[in-house]
């Protein structure tokens, strides 16, 4: 079985929203008079009101600053789950990430989320095009870098990602953000429940040339694959198919430099070699 995506709001995003506009108006405030309380734009309290924006943490604590409201806000964002500070299209991936016992992950275009540095997931959203609000640049930027909470897990799950080398050869955000990421990539791969390969850009036959993939395996043991391009995503748990995926991947390991040889690829790009 296949489950899409569908366009709607977030039920959860909505009920805070309402929350937000339940104190303003306690607190006899128009949206633009908060709004310029706030130093923000008055699309964006409306966006947030009617959940089509996530509050972040620093905004909560700003809005229960300028509304009285005893923390509220903020304690209310602080213990939503992780799936709930995700974009919608990501959430399928993002409920089982979270438990996974293992996750396999094949790039082409970018660095793994799991794997990406604060200034790098910045770069990469900033370049979306057409371009995100900044409030909403950011919000997807802290749900990114929560999600790798995973590895910080009394028991963290067995992480192993292949890359295209063209994505370490692409100057995102400028120089030094890239050796901050190559620098992280080394870090984050150095457990033993942790490696990386690099897959060489003139390197045939190549097994995964219809495009990104993750596979990943539940606490009880079910096998899944998410496909995603871009706003559009599938997670797939159909035995055979999630089989074909693990033949591809494995096919995939064998073709990419060796664990060693990747990084010794790394250092040599961070002029170490």
């Amino acid at each position: 079985m296949q489950s899409g995506t569908k366009s709607k709001k977030n039920g959860t995003w909505q009920a805070v929203g309402s929350l937000v506009a339940h104190y303003r108006k306690r607190a006899r405030m128009t949206q633009e008079q908060f709004a310029e309380a706030a130093s923000i734009h008055v699309d964006t309290v409306g966006s947030i009101e009617q959940g089509r924006l996530a509050l972040q943490p620093d905004r909560a604590e700003q809005f229960d600053e300028l509304l009285d409201t005893g923390g509220a806000l903020a304690v209310l964002v602080e213990r939503l789950p992780v799936r709930d500070r995700i974009v919608q299209f990501a959430q399928g991936l993002v409920d089982h990430e979270q438990e996974a016992v293992s996750i396999y992950s094949y790039e082409v275009l970018a660095v793994p989320g799991l794997l990406q540095t604060r200034d790098y997931c910045r770069a990469v959203f900033d370049y979306r095009y057409p371009a995100l609000e900044s409030e909403t640049a950011e919000q997807w930027v802290n749900t990114r870098m929560d999600r790798q909470s995973i590895w910080q897990r009394e028991r963290p799950p067995v992480g192993h990602f292949v890359m295209e080398e063209s994505i370490l050869r692409r100057n995102m955000g400028s120089s030094q953000v890239m050796r901050e990421q190559i620098h992280q990539i080394l870090e984050f791969t150095g457990p033993t429940n942790m490696s990386f390969q690099i897959m060489p850009e003139d390197r045939t036959p190549h097994a995964c040339l219809g495009g990104p993939l993750v596979l990943l395996e539940t606490p009880d043991h079910e096998r899944l694959a998410y496909l995603e391009v871009q706003r559009a995503s599938f997670l797939v748990d159909d035995p055979d198919e999630v089989c074909d995926y693990h033949h591809k991947y494995a096919m995939l390991r064998s073709q990419a430099l060796s664990p060693d040889e990747s990084v010794r690829l790394l250092h040599g790009l961070l002029g170490e070699s």
